[in-house]
């Protein structure tokens, strides 16, 4: 591994910030204007109401800049190392999920989320 300063963490938390925002304002802004119509003759205006709303378009940009926070985070951590950190970004989807969206959360998915979390510690220890 690349010798790197506490500050260059920063890249990867930024990632899972960026990509966390994404994923719950994109869920947020489909919950309102509902799921993908099965007829594909309303697909396209579905899609041009979902590429021209405000949130989902803020959705985007998130991701988007969330590839240039990550870009930053492989200049300075090799791959192996930096990758499994961005599973965090699924744990915290799974926790801030459950009470904004009342989505389930059972045993299963917490114990499955601790085993992620004790997986990321380990890599980040060697």
């Amino acid at each position: 591994m690349r010798t790197s300063a506490p500050t260059d963490y920063i890249y990867i938390a930024l990632t899972i910030i960026l990509t966390v925002y994404s994923q719950l304002v994109f869920k947020w802004q489909i919950d309102i204007i509902g799921g993908m119509p099965d007829a594909w003759s309303e697909r396209f205006g579905y899609f041009v109401r979902l590429m021209l709303n405000f949130w989902v378009i803020t959705s985007f940009a998130s991701a988007f800049f969330a590839s240039f926070t990550w870009a930053a985070a492989l200049g300075k951590f090799d791959l192996s190392y930096a990758y499994p950190f961005t599973s965090l970004a699924y744990v915290t989807v799974l926790f801030v999920s459950a009470p904004l969206f009342r989505e389930s959360l059972s045993l299963t998915k917490v114990l499955g989320t601790a085993i992620i979390v004790v997986g990321v510690y380990v890599v980040s220890r060697g």
